[in-house]
Order: C-alpha cells, then sequence, then structure tokens
C-alpha cells in the first residue's frame, strides 16, 4: 500500500518482545510523530492520541470490524462470526442475544455471590502471605465467576484460561508470538464447537441462551462457536490484568491503598484509573471503507487502522501527568473499555469484581510488599502480568 507522503513513519517494530514488555516509550513516540503514523512493518496506520481513538473508535460506519479487528489475516477469518468482528445490525443482534445478562441490575444480581468468593479467595490468600498476586487474587476471582456464567461444562476448563491468552495472542501481526498462539486458539475453537454439539453447556447459562437463539433462528447456528467464545477471553484476561495492575500499583503507592482503606468510595474511580494507566487491551485495529481524514492526515479508503487504546490512556494532551499514577484523578473516560457501540459488553462484571476484589482486601489487608520481581505476560494484545509475587500484610484485627 501506498502511503501519503506527509504521514510520518515508526520503523521500530512496536510487537517485538522489548516493546511488548515495555510500550509506553514507544507510544509516547508514536504521539509525538503524529496524529496518524505509518508502520511499514505492519502495513497499518496507528492512531495512538486520544481524540482520535475517540473518534475512531465512535465513527464505526467509517472504520468498521467486520472485516476483523486482528493484524493478521488468519486470525480474522477464524473471529467470523464473533460480536467483536461484525456490524450493524449482524452485531445488534448477536449482542442482543446475551444483552440481559450483563445489565446493569443483571450485574447487581451478582453481587453476593462475588463478594462472598472474594472473601473465601483473599481469606486464602492471607493464610499463605506470600502470594502470586497473579495466580491466588487476580485470576481467582473472574475463574470462579466467568466459566460458571458462560457455561462451560466442568470438563475442560482447566485450559480456558490458556486458550483465552492464545486467542488474544493470534490477534497480533504475523509473528513468533501470534504464530505459537494459532494452536491454542484453534484448540479453543474446537472445544466450543464440541460444547455446541454435544448442548453440554450448563443449563440456564449465557452459553444456554446462544443455543436457544440460534433454536429460535435468531442466530445462525454456525454462529453459535464463537458467540460463546466471544464472551470468555475479554471476560477473564481483561479483569485478570486489571486486578494484578491494581495490586502492583498499590503496591508501589501505599499512600493511595491507605486512602482507598480509609473511603471505599474511592474504589470506582481508582478501577478507571488503574484500566486507564494499565490499560490491560493493547490496542484492535479496523478497516476504512471510505477515503477518510484524521486530525488533518488522510487515510485511503481499505486502509486498516490500529487504534492504540494504551497509548490514547496516557496521552498527556488529554490527561494532566499522565505517566503518574493518581486513583484521586477523574479517569472515567479512559478508553480501556472501548467507546461507542463495540465499547466492552462485560464491563459491567469486570467492574463488578475488581471493585469487589479491592473493598475486601482494604478490609483485610494493610498492605503489599513486592517479595520478588514481577513478570509481564509476553502477549500481542493484552497487557498484564505474568507473576507478581506479593507479601500480603493483614490488617489489624484480621485473623490471617
Amino acid at each position: 500500500m501506498t502511503t501519503n507522503a506527509t504521514i510520518p513513519q515508526y520503523r521500530t517494530d512496536l510487537y517485538s518482545t522489548d516493546a511488548i514488555l515495555d510500550p509506553y516509550p514507544h507510544y509516547a513516540r508514536l504521539r509525538a510523530l503524529g496524529p496518524v503514523v505509518w508502520l511499514p512493518r505492519q502495513q497499518v496506520f496507528a492512531v495512538s492520541r486520544y481524540a482520535d481513538c475517540k473518534a475512531v473508535l465512535l465513527d464505526d460506519v467509517t472504520f468498521i470490524s467486520g472485516d476483523g479487528v486482528a493484524l493478521n489475516p488468519v486470525a480474522n477469518r477464524l473471529g467470523r462470526g464473533t460480536t467483536l468482528n461484525s456490524d450493524g445490525d449482524e452485531h445488534a443482534t448477536k449482542r442482543s442475544v446475551l444483552a440481559h445478562r450483563l445489565t446493569p441490575k443483571a450485574v447487581r444480581k451478582m453481587k453476593a455471590a462475588v463478594e462472598e468468593k472474594a472473601e473465601t479467595i483473599v481469606d486464602a490468600a492471607l493464610k499463605k502471605q506470600f502470594v502470586d498476586g497473579v495466580d491466588d487474587l487476580a485470576t481467582a476471582l473472574p475463574m470462579s465467576i466467568v466459566p460458571d456464567l458462560v457455561g462451560w461444562p466442568e470438563d475442560g476448563r482447566e485450559d480456558l484460561l490458556r486458550w483465552a491468552g492464545a486467542t488474544f495472542d493470534s490477534l497480533g501481526p504475523v509473528n513468533r508470538h501470534s504464530i505459537t498462539a494459532v494452536k491454542g486458539a484453534v484448540e479453543m475453537l474446537a472445544f466450543s464447537r464440541r460444547v455446541v454439539r454435544d448442548r453440554s453447556v450448563i443449563p440456564g447459562s449465557m452459553g444456554d441462551d446462544v443455543l436457544k437463539a440460534a433454536d429460535d433462528t435468531k442466530i445462525q447456528k454456525s454462529a453459535c462457536p464463537a458467540l460463546m467464545i466471544d464472551y470468555l477471553g475479554p471476560s477473564l484476561d481483561t479483569t485478570i490484568g486489571a486486578i494484578s495492575g491494581a495490586l502492583d500499583l498499590f503496591a508501589r503507592h501505599p499512600e493511595q491503598w491507605q486512602a482507598i482503606r480509609q473511603d471505599s468510595d474511592l474504589i470506582p474511580n481508582a478501577i478507571n484509573e488503574v484500566v486507564r494507566y494499565e490499560s490491560p487491551i493493547r490496542a484492535f485495529s479496523r478497516r476504512a471503507v471510505r477515503d477518510v481524514e484524521i486530525d488533518g492526515s488522510r487515510i485511503p479508503k481499505g486502509a486498516r487502522v490500529l487504534v492504540v487504546y494504551a497509548s490514547a490512556n496516557r496521552d498527556e494532551r488529554e490527561w494532566d501527568n499522565a505517566d503518574a499514577f493518581d486513583i484521586t484523578r477523574d479517569a472515567a473516560r479512559q478508553l480501556g473499555f472501548g467507546s461507542g457501540v463495540h465499547g466492552c459488553a462485560g464491563q459491567g462484571l469486570a467492574r463488578l469484581e475488581a471493585q469487589t476484589m479491592l473493598r475486601v482486601l482494604a478490609q483485610r489487608v494493610e498492605n503489599f510488599v513486592h517479595a520478588g520481581t514481577p513478570v509481564r505476560a509476553v502477549n500481542n494484545v493484552i497487557h498484564r502480568y505474568e507473576r507478581l509475587p506479593l507479601q500480603l500484610v493483614a490488617a489489624e484485627g484480621t485473623q490471617p
């Protein structure tokens, strides 16, 4: 593809392992170069400033998802039929199948069950004292809720987390990370197809709703496996990223943890600030269906545009002291959950899980102390920790 000569290029690979592990200097360079930057390695136009990212996300008529949101054709082909990879009436129909499960009222009904599970998880972690913040806290809560909600049968769940991560990883460009991940993504799709074929979903679950929608010809039966996966990966990895990111940040900023312990009303905004600062989703792409200008830069019809959420959330044009973590800033407009019709459908549940975990921890944990070197996961799309060694210091009056 020939590019507009006035559009700057960034030749460094944003998807190298080094850049994945420490992406923010690269994002800052992208923002400094201009509103639109050509990435020759990925053959894509990157949009990295907040205002431009939001404008692209809100214009789903020009920047479509139906041709895929990945940076490689194989993942875009495999992703057909999902809400992530659909537009217009098709997207609305598929999303409506499960919309009632994720309304604010439906999420509120889960509050007591989520709180009970969070208390059990935190009490178990306190008994250990030295924990992996990822496995023992961040992963434990969504894994105790989401598989049941989606309706996956008990048999085979041990691979769900690995498969979900692989599915995200496969959405990157063709590199060794996405190539390695394809196996896991294909395994997950095969498992979902088997579950749909055998109708082995948990009765009364999201999966049950999907199968009934196909029975009623509201959706095609062939769409069922992809829709089953649609709500699993985003409900696991992103929430795990947010909770583990919060634990690390509060270990680094104990004064802000104390502020939360003294005033739990700060927790909802603290989650927004965690998601802004630690954006669990790096970026997704869109396809431009017409020639269009973004902030004076011309994007040709048919071009792929990479919306870099994580960069938008650190854009100094939008945020004062953007690289500082501050739970008192108004972070409600962060783009970590997307925006527009493709905004994260499960964000209400993700917020409930993350807020509940922080609320229970605030009651029981005086502070967090790093007990080893945190290790980042290497994933083309998901930004989160793989391991987070922590010591939990019990609050006074709390029995470990």
